[in-house]
């Protein structure tokens, strides 16, 4: 996504912050509308739950799981979802049009794409049992759809659902955001982010500690390998894949298998705490700003 300032607007219905959502960028004709499994009877009393749309079930409990549809009457098909048992959701999240001109083939395309960069950015275990249809469309039609995706990707992460924001960002400064974690045989890689901290893909820790430690932090460790995130020898276990964790210590502690000051623990390749490198760039920042005025 094609980071630029934008006005996002987020119109409550109800009034309510936790109930349904609408989510529009103020230029776009493309809006999102969040829905509480708890509130479906209402969403299926709005107009626009009778067009042609895209939409994203989502698990609660940090569950991190997602289904992707699409359907030529969305308000009718979250109702079959609803009254089925097959999958556990609780918020849905469609996407549709102010003008009501998206077709089957749009969706269909966008059902495709979506489940494909869905898949390469891993943020969520998606439920789909296949990548869906992908219709052969005229290039004028496939231009839309990739800024309707665009689109929906930005109004989708500002609910809260970062569905396709891949967890780092391409850099020539990396080894200056790169953190390391050594401590106690652990062999880790991170990298600081605005949504917390991302275990790097090939980091690895001891299966087991000589620390006091509880056993809520070898049932987190536990939880990612049954998901498949990490995998283990029986010695080790090894990240398969970038994960983020909300904070630099709930990343540290899932290493260390204990208790950790993230801000601490994470250091750069000199030796510099994750806690002094960000009063550094905040200090050269008030610098610049200062100089600037």
């Amino acid at each position: 996504m094609n980071k630029r300032p934008r006005t996002i607007q987020i119109f409550l219905p109800s009034g309510d912050p936790s109930g349904i959502r609408i989510a529009e960028q103020t230029t776009s004709i493309i809006r999102v509308i969040e829905v509480p499994r708890s509130e479906m009877a209402e969403f299926v009393n709005m107009p626009e739950s009778k067009q042609v749309g895209l939409y994203f079930l989502v698990s609660g409990d940090n569950k991190e799981e997602c289904y992707i549809g699409q359907s030529g009457d969305v308000g009718s098909r979250l109702m079959q979802h609803h009254k089925s048992e097959a999958k556990d959701w609780e918020r849905a999240l469609v996407l549709i049009s102010l003008t009501n001109n998206l077709t089957q083939t749009h969706v269909l395309y966008l059902e495709s794409i979506s489940i494909e960069k869905a898949k390469s950015c891993q943020r969520y275990d998606l439920l789909n049992g296949n990548g869906g249809q992908n219709p052969h469309i005229p290039i004028p039609l496939k231009a839309d759809c990739d800024e309707i995706h665009d689109t929906s990707s930005l109004l989708l992460a500002t609910l809260g659902y970062p569905i396709f924001e891949p967890l780092t960002e391409p850099t020539t400064e990396k080894a200056e955001q790169t953190f390391i974690c050594n401590r106690a045989g652990v062999d880790a890689k991170g990298m600081y982010t605005s949504e917390g901290m991302v275990i790097l893909k090939g980091s690895s820790a001891p299966m087991t500690t000589k620390r006091k430690t509880d056993q809520r932090f070898y049932d987190k460790r536990d939880a990612l390998i049954a998901k498949g995130v990490v995998t283990t020898d029986g010695q080790r276990f090894v990240f398969e894949r970038d994960y983020l964790f909300r904070t630099p210590s709930g990343a540290s502690m899932c290493l260390l298998l204990g208790t950790s000051n993230g801000w601490v623990d994470w250091k750069t390749d000199r030796g510099v705490t994750l806690h002094d490198h960000q009063g550094r760039t905040l200090e050269s920042a008030t610098e610049l700003a200062n100089g600037v005025n």
